[in-house]
């Protein structure tokens, strides 16, 4: 399961909306345990496709080791990525499955119609190796509580 907070829920697909037509993409910082993974910051990232960027994303590798830099410092795992899918469905697409790396990882999509997000859906990929890994749909759950009591406190 996916356990994500009311606002970075929203902040994930508002970002969805922001880059429309474009992809958006970004990534889940957390921890992960035997109840799934626990997203407790989100980090938008830039599209660094420049070819299609309406339809793929990519995420510039030295972005990613400061994420992960970022992350460590406190105290928190790379647990997920995200992205839109503009006008399309909040499936992933046999690019997403190609360039998906991290095992035991969130990847979260969101379809984005006509500028407004729809549907989001987390795909978690399984397995153990690149040969046979694969996305299992993954239950996401909201959490409206912790997002209002961690609000004030910032």
């Amino acid at each position: 399961m996916l356990h994500i907070q009311y606002t970075d829920y929203e902040a994930m697909r508002l970002h969805g909306e922001e880059t429309y037509p474009h992809e958006c993409c970004g990534v889940l910082l957390g921890k992960s345990d035997a109840e799934g993974n626990h997203v407790t910051q989100l980090v938008r990232a830039g599209n660094t496709r420049t070819d299609s960027a309406h339809n793929r994303y990519n995420i510039a590798p030295q972005e990613l080791v400061k994420i992960q830099r970022q992350a460590r410092g406190l105290g928190l795992d790379i647990v997920g990525f995200y992205h839109s899918h503009p006008d399309h469905p909040a499936q992933w697409s046999p690019t997403d499955f190609a360039e998906a790396h991290w095992i035991g990882c969130s990847y979260v999509i969101t379809a984005v119609d006509n500028g407004k997000a729809a549907t989001t859906n987390s795909f978690l990929l399984s397995g153990t190796t690149e040969e046979d890994k694969r996305f299992v749909d993954q239950p996401v759950e909201i959490d409206v509580a912790l997002s209002n009591q961690t609000k004030g406190k910032a």
